[in-house]
């Protein structure tokens, strides 16, 4: 469209809730893109928005509509709340309104679209939202005079709940738009009625990329989407849709997948991540929450929470466990009258599906003042009345806390608002640095998992049960997924021996071959194929029950179960845990069961065995169900920590203060921080903190219970501590001839021995060599749960242990049963796809590998320092370390009184004229 031109609207003037005349409209020339009824229906129910965003779309409408329009494989990156679904939606609306005109015979009686979504009440959600515009537009289209009405354009949900009746009539009258989940789609490729309705799909919108990407749910989809267009008729636009993401060209390529020259695909980038004003600031009860009574700064915490919520309409707020949800929720009950059944209530995955049903619905209403969520309500459903956010604690990832803030303010043009209150020491230093970070416009990085055998062997399978087809073009398939884009011969024949058990007792063990390869030459050949020429190596299925065992088994979300736990010497039942706790625990670990501690033994399937002692917790009850801290975010940490001891240097406190005023903390948080860092300093130094050039190591001698701990200040994240701490207590254990404990947090990890062993901690760091990083954490998982229980979960995606066959169901417990009898077996087969598979998963999934090579390649380099300090007591910053079980609400008292012990210590050491010139500097700015 011309500048000087005016913009033809399908509606008269003074409809209009501005005026064409005068307004400046930037976006005509997309608008014109569209049908004249769907502009009409656009302008009915988006028009009023207009003046704000000097047009008629969003940021990210305006960027991606005309893409989509054109066919461009599109990744759509923009704060919840900004239309970006909406985006990919309008686009094919339009055009499966043109093409129903254009055709003799309308839309065929197939799929034009998919609409795949990691959430099945997201799905849901997106079913509702289509029927707004689908049902408005074929009203307008009806009421014109003279113009004949258009066909339906159907839509349909589609996943495990959906009843086979629906199924059934899916196949009749078919949806053109068919919303689904990622494990759904991979069934319907294989079902051999509706796969043939597929064959037209020419539009693929994946909703929520970004919390796909990182897991192999989404390994599982990218394979899918090749299948599907291998099969398609025509070329499939695919569209992403995305929260904040960073790298963004790595998940556009991740969506797109490979040319058959191993090239990404062409994509566009519509980037509006930062398409909407946010306001976040930091706020803490207290500038001192070591010497402010626990219940004082509990006080406080709620009565600032209350004062939040009675200041907005609807309020959200994220805790980061779900028992903290719960608790928040009975606090705010107990302590104000303000909150009841009827305006109030907590969603957490725990709950009922009617429970959740209910808290969605009422928050889109708008009839709830209050809800408290741990992660559940981060993806799906819009709220289109919250207006404000509060984070309690850290979200451990500058995309967590600008996902779960992004909540509020549902519109563009209206402020975003969150509040971020911290109640330890490390998290107020860790979300301080996350909000600074997120206003700059930093996000972390996603890691997406490559060469996964397990969800190879799955698709493998399903593609030989499919059809008959040339091996080549089955790996032609995979290796367009960007996952296995680097998929080479070497593991391809290491999954090809486990599928057609090559290995000698493999079907001893009850596991069988799942497909057959053939070379297509008789007579030799098994299974000759005149359509195939002679000697093309081809695969097919084997086994009658192949389908039914792929349909009822595939799928990546693991089982899990929470474990009995018995006592070894009267078999004495005391409780439970939940399996994924026993990640953490090592032989001699103590943890808290019902207010008791109990040292952990050994695992029997689904029993742990553990004998009661007296000796402090190692491992806090919180341990499983928190994020870890993103190794991006841990490294701005460290970066953070480097120049404020700069600004230390240079002026004291006073000069940290002022700068940490350029933050978005509140007065007490500036102040807590400052004082966190100066009683660190006069204590044991400024080498005693990490930065990015220095590994601070502290050795304190604790003489009462007769251990020696080495604090270690890697702020890296919990993923890359518990690799780098396995690392280092396996050389330590291997010197020191010891059993050494680890207690692995985000802002390092403890390594414990008894006090007659001591080693040389800075010459085994110095000993290290990147290379043998991962070998040597291979052989230090030998043995462990973490081992157990990861085999078992890709034994079972792999299909080696079946969770249904002939009707009967094997719990989580009988798989983790079935894959202990089959782990030993199955390390001593050479190269098994299974089994290096698990390592794999744990070692660069779990651990962070290659962040650990690069860490001991800086060490080796020079890059990183090692500072090692000799104390008598610990810093400031390792009392979070020192006293890990800060969340078990029985040892509270136990934990202040520790932590008030420790701070003691500190003052004392610093001494009284220091204090003294601290407090008097405290006001003076």
């Amino acid at each position: 469209m011309d500048g000087n031109e005016r913009l033809e609207l399908p509606v008269a003037d003074d409809a209009l809730p501005f005026d064409p005349a005068t307004t400046a409209i930037e976006d005509g020339d997309v608008f014109e893109l569209l049908e004249p009824a769907v502009q009409e229906w656009w302008l009915e129910e988006f028009g009023e928005f207009v003046p704000e965003n000097e047009g008629f779309f969003t940021p990210p409408q305006q960027g991606a509509i005309p893409k989509i329009h054109d066919g461009t494989n599109t990744l759509v990156c923009a704060p919840t709340g900004s239309g970006k679904t909406m985006s990919s939606f309008l686009s094919i609306i339009n055009y499966l309104y043109e093409r129903d005109r254009e055709e003799p015979d309308g839309l065929e009686n197939s799929v034009y679209c998919l609409y795949v979504s990691p959430l099945k009440s997201l799905a849901n959600d997106i079913h509702r939202n289509l029927e707004v515009p689908l049902e408005g537009i074929e009203e307008i289209v009806a009421e014109r005079d003279g113009e004949e009405s258009m066909g339906e354009i159907r839509h349909a949900i589609r996943h495990g709940d959906t009843s086979s009746s629906d199924r059934q009539k899916m196949l009749e009258e078919t949806p053109h738009i068919l919303n689904t989940t990622p494990e759904t789609l991979a069934i319907l490729l294989n079902s051999p009625k509706f796969r043939e309705k597929l064959r037209t799909v020419e539009y693929v919108i994946v909703d929520e990329i970004h919390s796909l990407a990182a897991g192999k749910r989404g390994t599982h989809l990218s394979v899918s989407l090749e299948r599907l267009e291998a099969m398609a008729e025509g070329a499939i636009t695919r569209i992403g849709c995305s929260a904040t993401i960073e790298p963004l060209s790595r998940v556009a390529e991740f969506l797109v997948g490979c040319e058959a020259n191993g090239e990404p695909r062409d994509y566009e980038i519509v980037d509006a991540r930062f398409a909407r004003e946010f306001d976040m600031r930091l706020e803490c009860p207290a500038d001192d929450l070591i010497n402010t009574p626990r219940e004082v700064v509990q006080e406080r915490f709620y009565r600032m929470l209350h004062e939040h919520i009675q200041e907005h309409t609807n309020t959200l707020v994220f805790t980061n466990t779900r028992s903290g949800a719960e608790r928040v929720l009975h606090n705010l009950r107990e302590d104000f009258d303000a909150y009841d059944e009827d305006n109030s209530g907590c969603h957490h995955g725990s709950l009922s599906k009617e429970v959740r049903q209910d808290i969605e619905s009422r928050l889109k209403d708008g009839d709830l003042d209050v809800v408290t969520s741990s992660t559940s309500l981060e993806l799906g459903i819009d709220m289109p009345h919250v207006d404000l956010v509060v984070q309690v604690g850290s979200p451990k990832s500058v995309a967590a806390l600008l996902q779960r803030i992004g909540r509020a303010g549902h519109r563009v043009g209206q402020t975003v608002t969150g509040r971020v209150i911290a109640l330890d020491r490390d998290e107020l230093l860790e979300c301080a640095v996350m909000l600074k970070k997120a206003e700059d416009g930093f996000v972390d990085s996603v890691s997406i998992p490559e060469n996964a055998q397990d969800v190879a062997a799955q698709h493998v399978y399903g593609m030989a049960i499919a059809e008959i087809r040339p091996e080549a073009e089955l790996k032609r398939i995979l290796r367009r997924a960007y996952p296995y884009r680097n998929y080479g011969e070497a593991e391809y024949e290491s999954l090809m021996r486990y599928l057609t058990a090559e290995y000698a007792g493999l079907e001893e063990k009850n596991v069988y071959a799942k497909v057959w390869r053939d070379e297509n030459d008789p007579p030799d050949g098994q299974h000759h194929h005149e359509e195939f020429p002679v000697g093309e190596p081809l695969i097919g299925k084997r086994g009658r029950l192949a389908r039914v065992i792929y349909m009822t088994n595939i799928g990546t979300i693991p089982d899990s179960f929470a474990c009995d736990v018995k006592t070894r010497a009267s078999d004495e039942w005391v409780g439970q845990l939940d399996e994924s706790y026993l990640d953490t625990l090592e032989k001699g670990d103590v943890f808290v069961l019902g207010g008791d501690h109990f040292e952990y033994r050994y695992r029997r399937g689904s029993k742990v065995y553990v004998d009661r002692t007296s000796a402090r917790p190692t491992v806090p009850s919180w341990y499983s169900e928190r994020l870890p801290l993103s190794y991006d975010l841990g490294c701005e940490i460290l970066a953070f920590q480097g120049e404020l001891l700069e600004r230390y240097a240079a002026g004291g406190p006073p000069r940290v203060r002022a700068w940490l005023r350029e933050f978005p903390l509140d007065d007490d948080s500036v102040r807590a921080i400052a004082r966190l860092f100066d009683y660190q300093c006069q204590y044991a130094g400024a080498e005693s903190v990490s930065t990015t050039d220095r590994l601070s190591i502290e050795v304190v001698r604790d003489r009462e219970e007769y251990e020696r701990h080495y604090y270690v200040h890697s702020a890296y994240g919990r993923k890359v501590n518990d690799g780098l701490s396995r690392l280092f207590a396996y050389r330590c254990a291997q010197e020191a001839t010891a059993n050494v404990r680890v207690a692995v947090a985000d802002n390092g990890f403890v390594l414990s021995m008894p006090l007659n062993r001591k080693v040389d901690i800075e010459g085994i760091i110095a000993d290290l060599a990147a290379e043998d990083v991962r070998d040597d954490l291979r052989a230090s998982l030998s043995g462990t749960d973490l081992l157990q229980r990861y085999f078992r979960i890709n034994a079972t995606r792999a299909l080696m242990i079946l969770k249904r066959y002939k009707g009967y169901e094997k719990s989580a417990a009988e798989q983790q049963v079935s894959s202990e009898m089959l782990l030993g077996f199955a390390e001593d087969l050479e190269e098994f796809a299974v089994i290096e598979e698990t390592y794999r998963e744990i070692l660069e999934d779990k651990l962070n590998v290659s962040e650990i090579e690069d860490i001991v390649d800086a060490i080796d380099a020079g890059e990183l320092a090692v500072s090692r300090r000799l104390l008598d007591s610990p810093t400031p910053r390792a009392f979070g370390l020192a006293t890990l079980s800060a969340s078990d609400v029985v040892l509270a008292e136990d934990e202040s009184a520790a932590l008030q012990s420790f701070h003691e210590h500190v003052l004392e050491e610093i001494g009284e004229e220091s204090l003294a010139g601290l407090t008097a500097g405290s006001e003076d700015e």
